[in-house]
């Protein structure tokens, strides 16, 4: 107890004679910081017990070299940022790009640091395609790798790397590659997404493209519109991805292993079918646009044609009526007593002629 009191009893001393305190005081820390979806040491391609601060997983990286560290971030703010640039080491731009959302997927160097930027893709369910209607939802997620860490950026509500996760540790062979595990897993998952979303837009192409060339065409032109922006949205989150991924399957400094080659190699190919799927989805709804706009002209001119033969017809009887209503003195017949009901038999006659006729021609 003696031993419990002297610290306690010295630290009071010093301050009433003015000596500066030497104890150590540390901050308390937070356990789970804002943002902070999880935190993981991974050794040997297994995860170790515990969530711990990413500083303190940091640190114990340091005194295992076949460790690393893999922290989950979601939208985070300037602060947690900051934090996270300092413990990691990461420079300014790189925490500034992370606090951003809307990056174009790239693969980026920063000293020996790499940045590896995909987009998310997400479907929305509904109900009926409308004007208004959100088809697709798109993100970004960015991948920070280092020697012995990664850290996941996530922005926006689809692309949830928590099943990313799961599925990476429950293959310890490949979660002992190191870091890039995380990069081929996370590239994995984003392209799965592209074409489960694929998937989903070819129903909805399929109905559309029913509803333009039905009997009845009830399509509206501004919900294929819609549906075009939609496609032209995802279109922008797949398209450019396959050019980083040329770049990490070429290899070089600061990429891959070459025992995850062949992974990613795999991912490329999966996404050059959904990079096929979705320009061919772009180029059949450019069609699409085209037809009802080719139907709408048709309709028009039917609807023109009509008015048309509806005007002759009428124009016919004005005629008529013009000619045997003018009040002039010696006008012949005007006081036959069967006048007016053979000049109502004439634009009858007339009428009916000039009706039969434009059915026969198919204006009416």
């Amino acid at each position: 107890m003696t031993q419990r009191l002297l610290p306690g009893l010295d630290s009071l001393v010093g301050r009433l004679l003015g000596r500066p305190d030497e104890s150590p005081r540390q901050a308390p820390r937070r356990a789970n910081p804002d943002a902070v979806v999880d935190c993981a040491v991974y050794a040997n391609g297994r995860r170790e017990p515990g969530r711990p601060h990413f500083a303190d997983a940091y640190a114990r990286t340091r005194q295992d070299r076949h460790t690393f560290v893999w922290l989950g971030l979601h939208e985070p703010d300037a602060a947690v940022m900051a934090a996270v640039g300092r413990v990691f080491g990461l420079d300014e731009l790189l925490v500034a790009q992370a606090l951003a959302d809307g990056h174009r997927p790239a693969v980026q160097r920063h000293g020996e640091v790499t940045l590896l930027v995909a987009r998310t893709a997400g479907y929305v369910a509904h109900g009926e395609l409308t004007a208004s209607s959100e088809v697709v939802d798109t993100g970004d997620v960015l991948v920070v790798l280092g020697d012995r860490f990664v850290v996941t950026v996530r922005h926006g509500a689809a692309g949830a790397l928590s099943t990313v996760r799961d599925g990476i540790q429950r293959r310890p062979s490949v979660l002992a590659q190191g870091p890039w595990a995380v990069a081929y897993a996370v590239t994995e998952r984003m392209v799965d997404l592209y074409l489960e979303v694929a998937a989903h837009l070819e129903h909805d192409l399929e109905r559309v493209e029913e509803s333009v060339f039905a009997p009845d065409r009830h399509a509206d032109i501004q919900h294929i519109y819609q549906l075009k922006r939609e496609v032209v949205e995802f279109r922008r989150a797949v398209l450019p991805l396959a050019e980083p991924m040329r770049a990490l399957v070429a290899g070089g400094d600061g990429g891959p292993p070459p025992g995850l080659r062949r992974w990613f190699v795999d991912v490329e190919g999966r996404l050059a079918r959904a990079v096929d799927r979705v320009a061919a989805y772009d180029e059949l709804l450019t069609s699409i646009v085209q037809s009802r706009l080719a139907q709408l002209a048709v309709e028009q001119n039917n609807d023109m044609r009509k008015i048309a033969a509806w005007a002759a017809i009428a124009a016919a009887q004005t005629a008529i009526a013009g000619v045997y209503g003018m009040n002039f003195a010696h006008m012949p017949e005007l006081t036959w007593t069967y006048g007016y009901p053979a000049a109502l038999l004439v634009m009858a006659t007339a009428a009916v002629t000039l009706y039969r006729l434009f059915r026969r021609s198919g204006w009416l």
